[in-house]
């Protein structure tokens, strides 16, 4: 693979002969990234897609998690799915609905811990009022920026409330645009659906994060096409996520997607998106493997947990997640700055990581 074009666009954009939005490669460079095989290659796209993240972005985010509620009505659930009570006794089998004092417990923790972002998700079957009910909470009671994932279960009246009380980023994963692998996968779903709610986002001037399930029978094209639907969208969030399987699912036999898959595929979506946020959850690529992510080129690092969190967290696609002492260890023992708010110095977490 030959890099030079890529390189002498870097240098354009930093000239601003090209913006952002361009991206520095084409479908047809993005399809040859994607079949490299040789260890150098993966070295030259890695630093390639981090010299491209420091240029845009100073600081690598860390987001923390609040399940509001496990009980999702969709029917039939998704082969993959081990959040979803009853799913898999490895993940939250029992279903549960956090209550208000809980949520608000968990994000004052989070804020003290020094985290500065939290993603609040729910299950299906509310038209969005549960996390509409998580995002209130944790705004009247923190200065945290909030996230919401209820996938394809919001409408246009949920988002404009959403709106309303301050959300700062709905996320609606496609996690697939192949049609096909799509209903396969997902047959309770609407693909058709979950591009509606990505429209309906953008509409209403919210940040959109819409991201990749990947290892799940697709094809490199396929991801190709799915990261160019994404920037027709013009998304400000892409979350790359490995599929890992969950006990006592349909898919439990399936292959992990490697963490080396995964850092490939961050590494060229940041080469199409140069400075937009691009995050890899912790339980997707492997808590003890987030550095690969990093040095691909992401900039959040999802699903981080602190230690004075009051509740047990199981990962979405993978029960461990990251601890926030951790995670802040890797980060800083690549020479990068981990963005946390002044309590993480001051009794939040420990100086010394």
């Amino acid at each position: 693979m030959d890099f030079s074009k890529i390189e002498e666009n870097f240098q354009r954009l930093k000239e601003g002969e090209i913006t952002p939005k361009d991206g520095l490669i084409s479908r047809e460079d993005a399809l040859e990234l994607f079949k490299i095989s040789r260890w150098e290659d993966y070295l030259k796209l890695f630093k390639l897609a981090s010299q491209v993240r420091d240029y845009f972005i100073d600081e690598i985010e860390i987001t923390s998690t609040i399940h509001v509620t496990n009980i999702c009505k969709i029917t039939p659930k998704c082969l993959y799915c081990g959040f979803a009570a009853g799913t898999s006794k490895a993940g939250y089998y029992k279903p549960f609905r956090l209550s208000d004092e809980d949520i608000k417990r968990c994000a004052i923790a989070i804020e003290r811990s020094g985290i500065c972002r939290v993603s609040c998700s729910s299950g299906h079957g509310y038209q969005g009022k549960e996390v509409i009910r998580a995002l209130k909470i944790v705004k009247e009671n923190t200065n945290l920026e909030v996230l919401v994932n209820a996938g394809g279960d919001l409408t246009e009246e949920s988002i404009r409330e959403l709106k309303k009380y301050r959300v700062d980023t709905i996320c609606c994963n496609l996690e697939t645009i192949n049609r096909e692998l799509f209903a396969k996968l997902k047959p309770g779903e609407s693909l058709d659906r979950r591009i509606e709610i990505c429209r309906l986002v953008k509409k209403y001037n919210i940040e959109l994060s819409s991201g990749l399930l990947i290892g799940i029978g697709e094809s490199y094209r396929d991801r190709v096409d799915h990261l160019l639907f994404l920037k027709k969208l013009d998304v400000d969030e892409i979350p790359v996520m490995g599929f890992n399987p969950y006990p006592g699912t349909p898919m439990e036999n399936h292959p992990r997607c490697s963490s080396l898959e995964q850092g490939k595929t961050i590494a060229i979506a940041r080469l199409m998106f140069p400075s937009i946020r691009i995050t890899s959850p912790t339980p997707t690529i492997g808590p003890e493997l987030v550095q690969i992510a990093l040095l691909a080129g992401a900039s959040n690092v999802a699903t981080v947990i602190p230690e004075n969190y009051p509740l047990d967290v199981k990962g979405v696609g993978n029960p461990k997640t990251g601890n926030l002492r951790e995670v802040v260890r890797m980060i800083r023992e690549l020479g990068l700055k981990p963005k946390l708010r002044d309590s993480y110095d001051k009794g939040g977490s420990h100086k010394n990581v």
